[in-house]
């Protein structure tokens, strides 16, 4: 048997995200092995060839961690941060300053229950907020808090898995790609999202036979929040004057996703996007976010912090509603703001059609040319691509001469 003499020492690594103790050496079994009590902080050892393999190992092992690499895939944004001069860096760098809170606007569904005059007071009221903010918050909306809590509590246990586990995980069959992270197409550090996330088909939850606790609560989480998405879009549509079966039609459990957000701590820059500013390519998202905050929207040209509510659920519209609607209802800006000390989880519906399907307005004159779902998102992945934000509607405007 090869030995070999190994010197083991504890090393305290500290980097700019976290401070870790290793040791490079942990003994497991030494039937073979003679020592004597170290007298100083080095100890000599003797190990075989296969326990210094088992070992660094072992090593290998206690380093993982569950972020994702953002400092060393995208050191060379902040390289250029700090070596570019003060008047160029606010080009570079997210424009992130202090911002107001505000309460989204708080509807109870129960009351679509309580008879045809609490029912269309309920039913306005949706349509107004839609209207007038693009969000709103929901409560009595028939999501138990256990089954909320069991989603946040599978979540969690999903992303503390390592990183090289999140990026190959196939143990629900996921699609290819649906584990993603940080924005490859950044080439600043204000086009950077400091967020990991699950992207889900819904025909990967749905009908999957829950072979696990993460399937079984995401696909009734997903069966819940798919008919509250439905009850609310008919709402919205008949405060239109609209009674069609359009999304019954086109919105299929199998076109929509489900999108489990983590947004690790950001300790190293003091102002970073957990998801950059956006609108949704959907008809309307349904969000259940934690107690920590970050998400943010523009109102009247300003940007304001939401107040978290744990118990309510978030609704906001879409942009593929927003053309459906002749621009009645909003679909507006927002953001998430990544935190320095506290991870934030979250999970979003996006309630969308098939790829075929033809997005026009009923209303007169139309302020957005017809287009399918598939030209819009082709569009949008093109314009990130190019220019690194998406242009989103402004690129469907009827052209007038």
């Amino acid at each position: 048997m090869d030995i070999h003499l190994t010197i083991v020492q504890s090393y305290t690594h500290i980097s700019t995200t976290s401070s870790l103790l290793f040791f490079l050496l942990l003994p497991n079994s030494f039937s073979n092995l003679r020592r004597q009590p170290p007298k100083s902080k080095y100890a000599v050892m003797v190990v075989s060839s296969a326990d210094q393999s088992e070992h660094l190992n072992q090593q290998v092992s206690m380093e993982e961690t569950a972020d994702p690499p953002f400092e060393k895939t995208y050191k060379s944004l902040f390289s250029n941060l700090t070596a570019t001069a003060p008047p160029q860096k606010m080009n570079l760098m997210p424009e992130l300053s202090s911002v107001e809170e505000c309460e989204l606007p708080l509807i109870d569904l129960r009351r679509l229950s309580l008879g045809e005059s609490e029912a269309a007071a309920c039913r306005k009221q949706i349509a107004r907020a839609s209207s007038e903010w693009g969000f709103f918050q929901v409560v009595n909306h028939g999501i138990s808090g256990e089954v909320m809590e069991r989603m946040r509590g599978e979540q969690k246990k999903l992303f503390k898995k390592p990183f090289h586990e999140k990026k190959n995980y196939k143990d629900l069959n996921f699609s290819a790609g649906s584990y993603r992270w940080g924005t490859p197409s950044a080439t600043c550090l204000k086009q950077l999202s400091w967020s990991e996330a699950f992207h889900v088909s819904l025909s990967d939850v749905i009908g999957s036979g829950g072979i696990d606790s993460l399937s079984s609560i995401m696909e009734q989480f997903a069966v819940m929040v798919s008919d509250l998405s439905q009850k609310l879009v008919d709402i919205l549509a008949e405060e239109m004057g609209e009674k069609s079966c359009f999304f019954k039609e086109t919105c299929l459990p199998s076109t929509c996703y489900l999108r489990l957000n983590r947004y690790p701590p950001c300790p190293i820059y003091p102002q970073m996007f957990g998801i950059m500013p956006h609108t949704d390519s959907d008809f309307i998202t349904v969000l259940h976010q934690d107690h920590i905050g970050g998400l943010q929207l523009v109102r009247d040209g300003k940007w304001f912090a939401v107040k978290p509510n744990p118990d309510a659920l978030i609704i906001n519209i879409g942009d593929l509603f927003q053309a459906w609607s002749n621009n009645v209802y909003k679909s507006v800006e927002h953001r998430v703001v990544a935190n320095p000390l506290n991870e934030r989880f979250s999970a979003a519906y996006f309630f969308c059609p098939s790829y075929d399907t033809v997005i026009e307005s009923g209303i007169e004159p139309c302020v957005y040319r017809s287009f399918s779902f598939g030209e819009y998102r082709k569009q949008v992945q093109e314009d990130v691509k190019l220019f690194g934000h998406k242009i989103g509607l402004p690129r469907f405007l009827v052209k007038t001469h």
